[in-house]
C-alpha cells in the first residue's frame, strides 16, 4: 500500500477537509506548503489581490479594519483550523481587511490555482468552507452588536458625565462664599466619578503647604501637609496624576491614616487642580470608586471640572477680598471721623492733665495726671492704628530702648486692670537688654494680646508673662488659663474681622498685632487648647 504524503493525517483532521475523498485529500497534502510567521506579521492588507489562502495550524490571526477616523476595529480572531483569506479568493475581489498574526503562528498555505481547483473538485470542501464562513459571519455579527452596545453605553456614560459637568459648573458658580464653593466642588467631583468620599486641598504658596477643611465631629477643622509629602503633596509638587487600583499593595500609600480613622481605602485617584494658566492651585484626592477602579474617563471628568473649579475659587477669593476691602474702608472712614472729632477735646484733656500735674504739688495727683495723659495718648494712637491699617499705611518710629523698662511700664498698667477682673499676673521677665523697637506700637500689641486673654477668663484666672533671650531674639510669651480656642479659630486668628467668643471689638486687633510684629521683622506663634488656655509667643530680633 502506497505511503501517505506528509501532512495527510493532519489535514484529514481539519474541519475544512471533513468527508473529502481520499484522492482529493492526497492532492491537498501534495500541493500545500508550510510557513511560520512571528507575532505582528501582516499576512495581507486591504486592497491586496488574493493569491493564496492560509490554514492556521497554531497561533491566532487577527482580522482588522481601519475606520474612517483612524481607529483599528477587530472583526475576527481566527485560531487553529481556520481559513484566512478565502473570501477574496472566492469572490475574485481585492482584500477587504488586514490579517495580522496576534502571536507566533504556523500555517498550511495554498496557492490560488491549487485552492480553486480543490475547492471545485469536491462538494464537501465547498460546503465545509461555506459552513465556516457562516459561522464567522454569525460571530462577526455578534461582535458588531456587542461593539455597538458598548459604544452606546459609553456614549450614554459620556453624555451623563457631560450633563453632570454642566450641572457642577452651575452649582460651583452659584456662590461667592469660599467655604461653600469648596464643598460644592468636592461634592461634584465625588458624584462625577462615583467615589465614596474625597478631599479637596488648596495650595498655600506662602507656607508651601496644602490645606483642606474636614468635618471632625460637629466642627470643621483645617488640616495641612507640606507640598511634596504624601501622595497629595507629591501630586501638588509634580502635577502628575496618581491612580491606585489597590492601595494596600502600593508602596506610596500610608495605611496609618486608615488606622486612625477606621476607614479602609481600596482605590484612589489623586489629580492636580489647575487654573487657566495651567498653574497648580489644588489637589483632588478621591477614594473608593463604586463598583471598581478609577479609569481614564474619571480623569477626563476631573480635568474638565478643574477648569470650572479654579474660576469659581478665584471669583470667591476676589469677592472675599472686595468685601474685606470695603469693610476696611468703612472702618477707616469711621476711624478718620473719630480722630477728627476727638483730637481737639482729647488735646484739651491732655493739656488740663499737664496743668493739674504742675499745679497740684501732690505726688498722688501727679501720678493720676500722668495716667490720664497715657490713656488719652493710648486712645488717640489706637484710633490712628486702625486708620493706618485700613489704609495699608506702615510708619515706624524705631528707637533703641531698655526692654525691661518697656515691659515694666506695660505690665504695671495691665496689672491694675486685671485685678478688677479677678485675674492674677505672674511675671517671669528674665530678659534684660537693649532692643530696637517702636515703643508705642509694641505697647499696643501687648495691650491687645492681654485684652484678649482677659476676655477669655470671665471667671478669673492667671496670665503668665515670660521674657527670655533665644537664638538672637527676645521671646515674649503670654499664657492664660482661659477657655482656649478651636483649631479653626486659631488658623484664622490673624485675619481681619475675625472674632471669637466676644460681642465687642472690631475684629482687627490681632490682624494689627501681626502687622506690627511683621514690621519689626519678628514672628508670632499661637498654641491653644480648648478648656486649657492659650499661649501667644512673640519673637523680636535683638539686632
Amino acid at each position: 500500500m502506497a505511503s501517505k504524503p506528509p501532512h495527510y493525517e493532519e489535514l484529514s483532521q481539519s474541519d475544512i477537509f471533513s468527508n473529502v475523498r481520499e484522492d482529493i485529500l492526497t492532492e491537498c497534502a501534495q500541493v500545500v506548503r508550510e510557513r511560520s510567521a512571528p507575532a505582528g506579521t501582516v499576512l495581507f492588507n486591504v486592497g491586496d489581490q488574493a493569491d493564496r489562502v492560509y490554514l492556521v495550524r497554531t497561533g491566532t490571526v487577527k482580522v482588522v479594519r481601519t475606520t474612517s477616523y483612524g481607529h483599528d476595529a477587530t472583526i475576527l480572531m481566527l485560531g487553529a483550523g481556520s481559513l484566512v483569506g478565502e473570501l477574496a479568493m472566492i469572490d475574485k475581489r481585492p482584500r477587504s481587511a488586514r490579517a495580522v498574526c496576534e502571536e507566533n503562528c504556523t500555517f498550511f498555505v495554498f496557492e490560488e490555482e491549487d485552492f480553486l481547483r480543490i475547492f471545485e473538485a469536491d462538494p464537501h470542501i465547498s460546503q465545509n468552507v461555506i459552513r465556516q464562513m457562516c459561522s464567522r459571519l454569525r460571530s462577526s455579527n455578534e461582535r458588531v452588536i456587542t461593539t455597538l452596545e458598548e459604544q452606546y453605553n459609553a456614549a450614554q456614560q459620556r453624555f451623563l458625565r457631560l450633563n453632570n459637568l454642566v450641572e457642577a459648573a452651575k452649582n460651583i458658580n452659584s456662590s461667592l462664599d469660599l467655604d461653600k464653593v469648596l464643598k460644592l466642588i468636592l461634592d461634584a467631583a465625588v458624584k462625577g466619578v462615583e467615589a465614596d468620599r474625597g478631599t479637596l486641598y488648596l495650595v498655600d504658596e506662602i507656607k508651601k503647604e496644602l490645606w483642606s477643611k474636614v468635618l471632625q465631629g460637629r466642627d470643621m477643622i483645617e488640616i495641612r501637609l507640606p507640598i511634596g509629602k504624601g501622595i497629595a503633596g507629591y501630586v501638588a509638587e509634580t502635577g502628575e496624576t496618581i491612580d491606585i487600583a489597590d492601595a494596600y499593595n502600593d508602596p506610596r500609600f500610608n495605611p496609618e491614616i486608615d488606622k486612625k480613622s477606621g476607614y479602609k481605602t481600596n482605590t484612589m485617584l489623586c489629580m492636580p487642580m489647575k487654573n487657566k494658566d495651567a498653574k497648580i492651585i489644588g489637589v483632588f484626592q478621591l477614594l473608593n470608586k463604586k463598583g471598581g477602579k478609577f479609569d481614564e474617563d474619571d480623569e477626563i471628568f476631573i480635568d474638565a471640572l478643574s477648569a470650572h473649579a479654579s474660576v469659581a475659587i478665584e471669583n470667591a477669593r476676589l469677592a472675599q477680598e472686595m468685601v474685606q476691602s470695603e469693610r476696611l474702608s468703612a472702618v477707616g472712614r469711621m476711624a478718620s471721623t473719630i480722630i477728627h472729632d476727638i483730637k481737639n477735646p482729647m488735646g484739651t484733656l491732655r493739656v488740663y492733665a499737664q496743668v493739674l500735674k504742675r499745679k497740684s504739688g501732690n505726688e498722688e495727683a501727679a501720678k493720676l495726671a500722668d495716667e490720664m495723659i497715657r490713656q488719652v495718648d493710648r486712645f488717640v494712637n489706637m484710633a490712628q492704628e486702625i486708620l493706618d491699617f485700613s489704609r495699608g499705611v506702615s510708619s515706624m518710629s524705631i528707637l533703641e530702648v531698655d526692654f525691661e523698662d518697656v515691659m515694666e511700664g506695660v505690665l504695671s498698667f495691665i496689672e491694675k486692670d486685671l485685678e478688677k477682673h479677678n485675674i492674677a499676673l505672674n511675671r517671669k521677665t528674665d530678659f534684660r537688654g537693649k532692643v530696637k523697637l517702636d515703643t508705642d506700637k509694641l505697647t499696643r500689641v501687648f495691650y491687645n494680646v492681654v485684652g484678649n486673654a482677659r476676655d477669655a477668663m470671665s471667671e478669673g484666672g492667671t496670665i503668665t508673662v515670660l521674657t527670655a533671650k533665644e537664638n538672637g531674639f527676645v521671646r515674649i510669651e503670654f499664657t492664660d488659663t482661659g477657655t482656649g480656642m478651636p483649631e479653626e479659630v486659631k488658623k484664622r486668628i490673624f485675619e481681619p474681622f475675625m472674632t471669637h467668643g466676644k460681642k465687642h471689638g472690631t475684629g482687627l486687633g490681632m490682624a494689627i498685632v501681626k502687622k506690627v510684629i511683621d514690621d519689626h521683622k519678628g514672628k508670632i506663634e499661637i498654641d491653644s487648647e480648648l478648656g486649657k488656655g492659650t499661649t501667644i509667643r512673640i519673637f523680636l530680633p535683638l539686632n
